[in-house]
């Protein structure tokens, strides 16, 4: 059954032997560790090929599984048959692991990711969206087993965030998140007007790569202005009574960092530069695709007309990708973490060019 479900349409056999070139490079060139650069590349394109041929393995076996559930189910075993239900479901979740992983071609879209999240127009309405957004994110950061940490955020006034930053790490987190980046859009009863009149608000989304040894970002000092300040707390005991906290602004373009979530100066130095890198090489990507429709759209100001994705919570419930067309009846789910169907339609449609979309 391998060869017919993966041989031809995610070239199983021509993985196995491109991994076993790999190996067999790494392991016999004395000189495979000088070009770190060279190495690097190599070595992240070996964990592509092991993930990628674990979850083949792991699919075979569970059809394996599947054939003899059937039978038994097809010979009055109830327990037998109601298992088998389950194994299909979750088959048809780990075929749309694989072809994720299909998709996934770009130069980054197996690093590491930057999220940054801005309240867009709405006031309080937004802030609180915001917050919303950065949950759902952050929920389906934890259903991918990523770990990710909020390194910076700003609270609205009186309730939710102006923004946030959150660093993910994980396998192929920038290429699972990047569909998105963009402008979503809120139609709700507000929770906080008297009236209960419906309320439209707005967020912004932008996911950048963490920046490997593969891609080279130079970063003159010159270039640096770098301030520190104590960083806020709970209070009491858990008030950070040193400086440590880093802002970190890059002259030539304007860009603001900062991070607070280590009490280490130097670990948020760190951690400030590695998001810088990610946030440049982001703006370098942007000014190469700058003539693109795509682009511009998602340029757009934070505010009505410019969205990605709509999620209508009054007086029906739907969420709706402008870019995909892929709409679903329950804009809960989404909001809960569940974004793989959307994450996958886009990267479909990605590859097959219907839409001009970022890579």
């Amino acid at each position: 059954m391998t060869g017919k479900l993966f041989g031809g349409r995610f070239d199983t056999a021509d993985k196995r032997k491109r991994l076993k070139e790999i190996i067999a490079e790494s392991a016999s060139d004395p000189h495979f560790w000088e070009d770190r650069k060279q190495a690097s590349i190599l070595l992240k394109e070996k964990k592509y090929l092991e993930d990628s041929l674990a979850l083949v393995d792991e699919i075979q076996k569970k059809f394996d599984d599947l054939d003899i559930l059937i039978d038994f189910g097809e010979q009055g075993d109830g327990d037998s048959a109601q298992e088998a239900d389950m194994l299909s479901q979750r088959i048809q979740e780990d075929l749309k692991d694989l072809e994720i992983r299909r998709l996934l071609t770009g130069n980054t879209d197996s690093n590491d990711a930057i999220i940054t999240v801005n309240a867009g127009a709405g006031g309080t309405e937004a802030c609180d969206w915001a917050q919303m957004i950065l949950r759902m994110l952050l929920r389906f950061c934890a259903i991918q087993k990523w770990r990710a940490e909020v390194v910076d955020e700003l609270a609205g006034d009186g309730a939710g965030l102006r923004n946030a930053t959150v660093t993910v790490e994980g396998s192929y987190a920038y290429g699972l998140l990047k569909s998105e980046h963009g402008v979503h859009r809120l139609v709700r009863v507000s929770p906080f007007d008297a009236n209960a009149k419906r309320h439209t608000s707005f967020c912004s989304v932008s996911i950048s790569p963490v920046i490997d040894d593969t891609i080279t970002i130079d970063i003159k000092d010159s270039d640096l202005r770098i301030d520190t300040f104590r960083a806020g707390g709970a209070g009491g005991q858990h008030v950070n009574r040193t400086d440590s906290a880093v802002r970190m602004t890059h002259i030539p373009t304007g860009i603001v960092v900062q991070n607070q979530s280590q009490r280490s100066q130097l670990q948020n130095r760190e951690s400030c530069l590695k998001i810088l890198k990610a946030k440049l090489y982001d703006l370098e990507r942007q000014k190469q695709l700058a003539e693109t429709h795509a682009f511009e759209a998602s340029k757009m100001d934070n505010a009505f007309g410019s969205q990605i994705r709509s999620y209508v919570l009054h007086p029906y419930k739907m969420a709706k990708d402008t870019r995909t067309g892929l709409q679903v009846p329950d804009p809960l789910a989404l909001l809960d973490g569940q974004l793989k169907e959307f994450s996958l339609e886009y990267l479909r449609q990605l590859a097959a060019g219907s839409f001009k979309g970022k890579a």
